[in-house]
């Protein structure tokens, strides 16, 4: 009788297993080693592949050679070895990573008809272009506010910024940077994917991944439409409370000589930040629907590309310590 019911148990368990196999098979899975996106980039323009190839790579060689020369420069002299100085060359890093995370794989597209990335390739790029371009975010702001303590609190400004809590502001927009890739990337990996798709953009951006998803992005879309918001929102905080004191400062002093030498300080920095935020602003603000896909194109060109090419050459043009620490590397490199 035993042996019956442990061959009827027995039985079951195997029909159970039949059952368990037959389920776990039948669910659709991502397979991600099997999904491939094209990148469809500018290649709706034939006839622009090779001048926009030639002008995307003398953007990148600019942009490669202005960034390091930055930290170079402020990293061999020892006058710029200040708060400032020390934000502006993580800037000029930020912008190297993000611009090489970027540009390489829109030139190859502009060369080669093989627009295809994988869908590991595509989620790396998102991953470390998220990265930098929040760090960026809040690294600006982090220099309004060492501006803020320069300008309203001069004597005690070297006390306020002192070595430690200016690496630990450079941190935090890392460790944040990273913090927010991580999340969006989780919410993306929820999404189901299938097949070859069309990403209508030349960088692996998330509107554009999400876009091609095969089940419903709208927790993603969501997750990424509230931090960006944070972001965007608490770093123009952070700015624009810094300039209001900044201004309230200057106005109170006695001579247009004092105030002409802050502002021509902070002209730099100004400019980064309009570029940099109207950027962000515009392209967050345009439906994607298929008319506006050009645009946001436009507008990733200029904050994935151009800025990372502006920023040092903004910072060097208007910077006297910069320029003439120039002067003086480029004079010792010909006399020796």
């Amino acid at each position: 009788m035993r042996l019956g019911e442990f061959r009827k148990e027995e039985q079951r368990n195997s029909e159970l297993e039949k059952l368990h196999f037959t389920f776990l098979h039948s669910i659709p899975k991502n397979k991600t080693s099997e999904v491939t996106f094209i990148l469809v980039g500018f290649s709706e323009y034939p006839d622009l592949q090779v001048p926009l190839f030639l002008l995307f790579l003398t953007i990148y060689t600019v942009t490669v050679l202005g960034n390091l020369g930055m930290i170079a420069i402020i990293r061999l002299n020892p006058k710029l070895h200040t708060p400032m100085y020390f934000f502006l060359s993580h800037l000029s890093f930020v912008d190297f990573c993000y611009s090489t995370v970027v540009t390489p794989k829109l030139l190859e597209n502009l060369i080669v008809e093989d627009r295809r990335i994988s869908f590991t390739g595509c989620v790396t790029q998102f991953f470390f272009a998220c990265i930098f371009v929040v760090t960026e975010t809040f690294m600006l702001a982090v220099m309004a506010y060492d501006r803020f303590v320069a300008v309203c609190n001069p004597l005690l400004y070297t006390v306020a910024m002192s070595p430690k809590l200016c690496w630990s502001l450079v941190a935090a927009s890392y460790s944040w940077g990273i913090t927010c890739s991580f999340v969006f990337i989780h919410f993306m990996l929820t999404l189901f994917f299938c097949g070859t798709k069309f990403i209508n953009n030349f960088v692996c951006e998330h509107d554009a991944i999400v876009a091609v998803s095969c089940s419903d992005p709208y927790i993603s879309q969501k997750v990424i439409f509230i931090f960006a918001t944070f972001n965007e929102l608490s770093s123009l905080m952070i700015i624009l409370t810094s300039y209001f004191f900044i201004v309230i400062t200057v106005m109170k002093m006695p001579t247009t000589g004092g105030r002409y030498k802050v502002f021509s300080t902070c002209a730099s920095h100004l400019t980064t930040i309009t570029i940099f935020h109207s950027i962000i602003i515009c392209l967050y603000c345009v439906p994607t629907t298929k008319s506006s896909w050009l645009l946001v194109k436009v507008a990733s060109v200029f904050y994935t590309v151009i800025i990372p090419m502006l920023n040092p050459l903004i910072y060097s043009l208007r910077n006297k310590d910069v320029k003439d620490a120039v002067r003086k590397l480029m004079s010792s490199h010909s006399s020796s």
